[in-house]
């Protein structure tokens, strides 16, 4: 009974034999070396070697790949600085070594076949401005982490000038309704920022559908908007009012000073205009008083 239960005893796996035992029989006891410890590869890096052959792209600091002596940590004064190796501050950090000089032009040599021309046309930022009046600003970030990713970076900023849409009054007026503050009136820029998507690229194609559809509202006139009559309006208007109607009527029974008037007749809209939008106060009374006054021929 004992011998049965001897032989039902499991045995346990060995995968890797141990030096300490017998694997069968009256086999010798075998002994395991370990492998030689190389020199590191910097050793043996000539000093003018191509360097982005050795460092082609990002990746973690490698201290025998890098034949410098590198040392990164805070370290109490006197004591010396640990070196390269077994370091885990330089480990940690993103680094430039695939940025070198030498590989920044060789990859500007390799993408110059990509590359046209500046245009020669294009040579002031007037005719930039024109030809190219959208403006996108994005930012990229650097930073230690684990990962190159920051979240900031998808944030997409696109401004242009609202003089370069060619709106009438009627779409800008309802174009600056909807945009509200995001537009400056004293740089005439529209500034339109999308960060709801999680990627930049499709940040960017949102605020080019935002951009498109602001325009689109713009230029649409409801059916109620032509019932609108003069006191209904947001702002007073000159071109159709009743006073640029009355004046009118008042120049054809002076038909000999309608000539004389245009200058008068300009700086009387603009002061009436301004009346009426700004408010009453001294500065845009005595103007109004002055221009009336210049109108009706009453200066002396």
């Amino acid at each position: 009974m004992m011998e049965s239960n001897k032989h039902d005893e499991f045995r346990t796996l060995e995968l890797r034999p141990n030096k300490f035992s017998n694997t069968r029989g009256n086999r010798r006891k075998t002994a395991y070396k370990k492998a030689p410890v190389l020199p590191p590869r910097s050793n043996k890096m000539p000093v003018d070697q191509d360097w982005p052959s050795v460092w082609p792209v990002a990746r973690v600091f490698h201290p025998a790949s890098v034949p410098l002596p590198l040392h990164q940590g805070w370290v109490l004064p006197g004591i010396t600085p640990p070196g390269k190796f077994a370091n885990a501050e330089l480990m940690k950090i993103p680094n430039f070594l695939h940025l070198t000089p030498p590989a920044i032009q060789r990859q500007c040599e390799a993408l110059k076949k990509f590359c046209t021309e500046w245009p020669k046309e294009l040579n002031t930022d007037e005719k930039i401005d024109h030809y190219f009046p959208i403006e996108i600003t994005t930012s990229d970030y650097l930073h230690s982490s684990p990962t190159i990713r920051d979240a900031r970076a998808r944030i997409v900023t696109l401004q242009l000038k609202l003089s370069a849409l060619h709106l009438n009054s009627h779409a800008k007026d309802k174009l600056l309704r909807l945009v509200k503050e995001r537009y400056d009136s004293v740089t005439d820029i529209l500034t339109i920022v999308s960060e709801r998507c999680p990627l930049r690229k499709q940040n960017l194609d949102y605020a080019m559908y935002l951009l498109n559809v602001l325009v689109s509202e713009s230029w649409k006139t409801e059916p109620w908007e032509n019932e609108k009559s003069e006191p209904d309006m947001e702002k007073y208007v000159w071109e159709g009012s009743q006073s640029e109607r009355s004046l009118q009527q008042l120049l054809e029974r002076m038909p000999e000073k309608a000539a004389d008037l245009p200058e008068v007749i300009e700086q009387y809209s603009k002061t009436i205009t301004r009346f009426h939008n700004e408010g009453e106060d001294a500065e845009n009374l005595n103007a109004y008083k002055e221009s009336v006054k210049k109108l009706l021929g009453l200066n002396a």
